[in-house]
């Protein structure tokens, strides 16, 4: 039976991993995938996931006002699909969410997202708000702070290495601009401040 996941965490836990490898899981075995990823973000070039070990695939990048259940329904028109993966879920806007819960639906396809649940400022995006929603199966990533507790937040560093407490919710980086920690490290970076900013 098919359904809609929902696989979260911080930064750098290694969601693009796991869907490198449950997509690779099901192409071993015969059985045809189709990847999606945000075109917002391009660190990896444009319509490609690639994980920070070095391991990639082509994938279609999804767009703000994308269609994506009559995405899906086109893909198979053109053929078998076992399983559709979502990277980087947490950019897709609460509508493309329902689009694809419809998907899984009425076109009997399981899709499987994977995304930051919240941001540097202890928010939800509203994708993954969404996904929590909607979700028939949630699973964690998890991914450690310096401390060794799990990492369940991220802070966001300006150019001059000094924590950021507020700006647009969605600025692209990497390791040079995100660090993950867990929620009392977090406090303390950003001033223990119980809200730090609505997004803008």
């Amino acid at each position: 039976m098919a359904k809609l996941y929902f696989h979260f965490s911080t930064m750098n836990a290694g969601k693009s991993t796991v869907l490198l490898q449950a997509s690779h899981n099901y192409l071993e075995r015969g059985m045809q995938t189709f990847l999606l990823t945000a075109k917002l973000d391009d660190r990896a070039g444009g319509g490609r996931i690639e994980s920070r070990i070095g391991i990639g695939e082509e994938a279609e990048a999804f767009a703000t006002g994308d269609d994506l259940f009559d995405r899906l329904q086109r893909r198979l028109a053109e053929g078998p699909c076992a399983c559709v993966f979502v990277d980087e879920a947490q950019f897709l806007e609460p509508a493309q969410v329902w689009q694809l819960a419809r998907a899984v639906d009425d076109l009997s396809i399981p899709v499987m997202c994977y995304g930051l649940r919240v941001d540097f400022r202890g928010q939800l995006f509203p994708g993954s708000a969404t996904l929590l929603a909607l979700a028939d199966e949630m699973r964690e990533v998890r991914t450690i702070c310096h401390c060794g507790k799990k990492a369940t937040m991220v802070i966001r560093k300006g150019p001059d290495g000094q924590v950021l407490t507020d700006g647009a919710q969605v600025e692209i980086g990497g390791n040079e601009r995100y660090i993950s920690l867990c929620r009392r490290h977090w406090r303390e970076a950003t001033g223990d401040s119980p809200d730090i900013g609505p997004s803008k």
